[in-house]
């Protein structure tokens, strides 16, 4: 969701400040500011904050800070995906505190500020906070939890930044990644994260350092990147940095390693592409070849957790001796898989699964089960309301956990005993496409090495499987090719503000994800539903203006399918039907097929979802709203 990136050096950082919102502008954002030390520069270090705000796009920020030629060598950065208050420029990070009324420095707006702070996250607890610094005298200009950090941490000050912020956050509830700087400490940043992810990034030698809230940010400044962890805070000046624990304890480089991150910054380029939704959908070939790359077989091993500092090595193999039942937890898109995965896992498998919406499940009394795995998917690997329900599971003592994730270094595989990367390479586009159909792909081996543990998987179903996954990336590329026909159904349903879709058995989760993706980016209403639940209601919204779309697989399901399909053809309904081959579902009045390029068996859905994601590309292009930064939504959800 929102971006933060922060600089101290001794060189201008304003252009890398500029640069790394550039980056971070795939989250989603509705804001956007810097503000930065302007006499961090100069040898004597006089002069105060300042900041430029605004509520159009990163270019338009540019435009303001080459006007009023902005220079530091210290300074932060922001996008913002408004949750308290609405997009304005008041709303807007960065955040100031003037001090209270009758300190030195006046509340009044036109005074430069003492603090500047960015922040992601929320905090529960901000109207106590704000009605306690109202009450000192601190007055407020914004709608926003995040003004009282600024102020708190200024209530703090005594001469020491890093102490005022370590103060400051001890009175914190809720989730939070924050930049901060002071206008008396021209050369020095402080950050802090808790439920938010923040980096540390080390750069030229050691001699000037960053902050982000994504690695991606500082790709081409720097590949040195320190994760931080859960409760940190780090200080950083020019030539040196410090990062403080939970306990207040400073934190050796062996608990805190630099690794080296390629970022992927060539991937952020669109080359031919309208969009970078369109060129992710079409990268899904390449990416789910990359993820079954160096699958041999079908070993435990592929699970087997990445080590990390002080926690040892997880064998796969041993949890899934240890385990009876699956439990699985998602969010939107990654819920979507998981559904599709309930039913491989318990028909490939015969091993009972639960999915579960994440940010639903640790509000509910459940029942936990020592013997469970509990799988967690996430794109970003840190998604807050997985990240919670995660920790909700092991604190109910459920110690088995995997995830499924596409960033190796992601709090998410950090946190759990177990993991299998994706590399799906990186995602720009709200609505996710390769990220799914990789996840897909991870769940599907996940289920054949289950099986395997549990004696049902003979070797030459092992085989098969595997000759049918090293095919999907042709499979893809033949379902890709369906796109001018998928055009010509976009142009109908661009005039629509209604659709429905149905699917039947693991293809009802795939008609959930098609109708998510046209809702999502066309802003055209679509429902999905199981086909066999048509006549338990949805059935009454069907007329002719009604477009209905089907996933029609050659499979056990198709003549009933084909009865729900009745059903909506005797109401006038217009059907728009993916069909596999050999299914004798033909055009005809009210019927509109488009012949899938194979039956793929039990790995279809990765096949039905690709024309999915291209009627909502297509019709999202047709009515001309923002494809890849849709309204209201952001990439990495991490608030609650």
């Amino acid at each position: 969701m929102c971006g933060i990136v922060g600089a101290v050096s001794t060189r201008n950082i304003v252009p890398i400040l500029v640069q790394g919102l550039q980056r971070l502008e795939y989250r989603g954002y509705d804001s956007c500011g810097i503000a930065v030390h302007a006499g961090s520069l100069a040898p004597q270090g006089a002069a105060g904050l300042q900041r430029v705000r605004g509520t159009a796009r990163v270019a338009e920020l540019l435009a303001q800070v080459q006007a009023q030629q902005l220079e530091s060598a210290t300074g932060i950065a922001h996008t913002r995906w408004a949750t308290h208050g609405a997009p304005t420029v008041d709303n807007a990070h960065p955040h100031f505190s003037h001090g209270a009324c009758g300190d030195e420095a006046d509340a009044d707006a036109g005074t430069p500020g003492r603090v500047a702070l960015v922040h992601n996250g929320i905090i529960e607890n901000y109207e106590e906070l704000r009605a306690r610094l109202q009450a000192r005298g601190y007055r407020f200009t914004s709608q926003t939890d995040t003004e009282v950090i600024a102020h708190l941490v200024d209530s703090h000050y005594g001469g020491d930044l890093f102490a005022a912020v370590q103060a400051a956050v001890a009175e914190l509830r809720g989730a939070y990644a924050i930049a901060v700087l002071h206008r008396d400490e021209p050369h020095r940043l402080v950050g802090a994260r808790a439920g938010s992810p923040l980096v540390l990034g080390v750069g030229q030698g050691g001699a000037e350092h960053f902050v982000a809230s994504d690695a991606m940010a500082l790709a081409g400044v720097t590949d040195q990147i320190i994760y931080l962890e859960e409760g940190d805070l780090v200080d950083l000046q020019p030539g040196r940095y410090w990062i403080v624990g939970p306990a207040g304890r400073p934190l050796t480089p062996q608990e805190r390693p630099v690794r080296t991150v390629q970022a992927f910054s060539g991937a952020v380029e669109l080359g031919p592409y309208r969009h970078y939704m369109q060129k992710e959908i079409f990268e899904q070939p390449r990416a789910l070849a990359d993820t079954l790359q160096g699958v041999a077989g079908i070993v435990p091993e592929l699970f087997d957790g990445i080590a990390q500092p002080g926690r040892p090595h997880q064998a796969a193999w041993r949890v899934f001796q240890e385990i009876d039942r699956v439990l699985i937890l998602g969010c939107g898109t990654s819920y979507y898989s998981g559904c599709v995965a309930r039913y491989w896992l318990e028909d490939i498998a015969a091993i009972p699964t639960q999915v579960e919406v994440a940010s639903e499940y640790r509000y509910r009394a459940s029942v936990p089960d020592a013997r469970t795995l509990v799988v967690v998917i996430s794109q970003s690997g840190e998604t807050a309301d997985t990240l919670a329900a995660l920790r909700h599971a092991q604190s109910l003592g459920m110690r088995h956990t995997l995830t499924i994730c596409n960033v190796a270094t992601s709090a998410m595989v950090r946190e759990c005993a177990l993991a299998y990367i994706t590399r799906a390479g990186v995602e720009i586009g709200v609505a996710s496409t390769k990220a799914f159909t990789t996840q897909l792909a991870g769940l599907f081996l996940l289920t054949l090495a289950l099986a395997q543990s549990r004696g049902r998987l003979a070797k030459a179903q092992e085989d098969a499987h595997l000759k049918a996954m090293r095919h999907l990336p042709a499979a893809l590329h033949a379902a890709l090719a369906l796109e001018p026909q998928i055009i010509s159904w976009a142009e109908a349903f661009a005039s629509k503000e209604n659709a429905l879709f149905l699917g039947r058995g693991m293809h009802y989760p795939i008609a959930q994800e098609g109708a998510l993706k046209l809702k999502e980016i066309s802003y055209i209403h679509a429902e999905a539903y199981p086909a066999g639940e048509l006549k338990h209601g949805p059935l009454a919204l069907v007329t002719s203006a009604m477009p209905v779309v089907t996933i029609a697989p050659n499979d056990a399901l198709l003549e009933k399918l084909k009865s729900n399909m009745q059903e909506v053809r005797a109401r006038g309904g217009q059907l728009y039907v993916l069909a596999d081959a050999g299914t004798q579902i033909d055009n005809g009045e009210g019927m509109h097929v488009i012949r899938m390029p194979e039956n793929y068996g039990p790995l279809s859905p990765l096949l039905h979802v690709v024309p999915l994601q291209l009627l909502a590309y297509h019709t999202a292009c047709a009515r001309g709203t923002d494809v890849d930064k849709p309204r209201n939504l952001a990439k990495s959800v991490t608030v609650e």
